[in-house]
């Protein structure tokens, strides 16, 4: 059987330094695609595109990946902008919301990572806290706190422990968006995975860097969800 093939979200850089070259790169780091190799999947990375391509985009796909990344416009979830909101990133504001819609309309699997469950929480109707603090110790390098699983979700079912995750983050879900629940929170209260409780939908958002981490359970769940959907090919 062909292993999944699972799409991930990149991002454009302005100035990308590599060889005698200075130019425009779209990029993501190598944990995301080694995370999902490592998980059983093959994964494809996503340059920005056309909102109107993301429908086509995701009908080749098993699964989709929502990478971390810079704060989403609040524009999109109805808020004023707060001074310490990073800049917008409205090309890739926009060709991942309209990715995370046709996913959830094709039922296709998905996990939001960072910036990617806090896009899922907006794509859905939610709304976000714009600064936290605590999350984020020392610029550039991760922390890592422990996240409580919410008994009865497919995230507790999947790490029923209290972990020990890989974070970097100053932004959080604050009103859930349509259908999701909590399925993770810091010892802060701060929501750390939010999910569609549907069990026949594998939608799935976590706040920290599982690409930093060994630990591949969640992804190996997306894998598995995304298998799935893999047609076998016929002989």
């Amino acid at each position: 059987m062909p292993r999944p093939l699972i799409g991930i979200t990149t991002y454009v850089e302005e100035s990308t330094r590599y060889g005698v070259w200075d130019v425009p790169t779209s990029l993501v780091p190598s944990g995301y695609y080694e995370l999902v190799q490592a998980a059983g999947g093959s994964a494809v990375l996503l340059p920005p595109d056309e909102p109107g391509a993301a429908a086509e985009v995701l009908s080749r796909l098993d699964g989709l990946v929502v990478a971390g990344g810079p704060d989403v416009d609040p524009v999109h979830y109805g808020a004023a902008r707060d001074p310490r909101t990073g800049a917008p990133a409205t090309v890739r504001d926009q060709w991942e919301l309209a990715l995370l819609t046709a996913a959830l309309d094709s039922d296709t699997p998905v996990l939001g990572i960072c910036r990617g469950m806090q896009a899922l929480n907006v794509a859905l109707g939610g709304t976000l806290i714009q600064h936290i603090d605590g999350h984020v110790d020392t610029p550039g390098l991760m922390s890592w706190h422990p996240v409580l699983p919410v008994p009865g979700t497919r995230y507790a079912a999947l790490v029923p422990e209290v972990a020990q995750v890989p974070t970097y983050h100053h932004q959080a879900v604050d009103r859930l968006g349509r259908g999701l629940v909590v399925s993770a929170h810091a010892v802060d209260g701060t929501v750390e995975a939010i999910e569609l409780p549907d069990p026949e939908r594998w939608v799935l958002g976590v706040q920290w860097h599982p690409e930093r981490d060994e630990d591949t359970r969640v992804m190996s769940s997306l894998i598995t969800a995304a298998t799935a959907r893999t047609p076998i090919p016929v002989a």
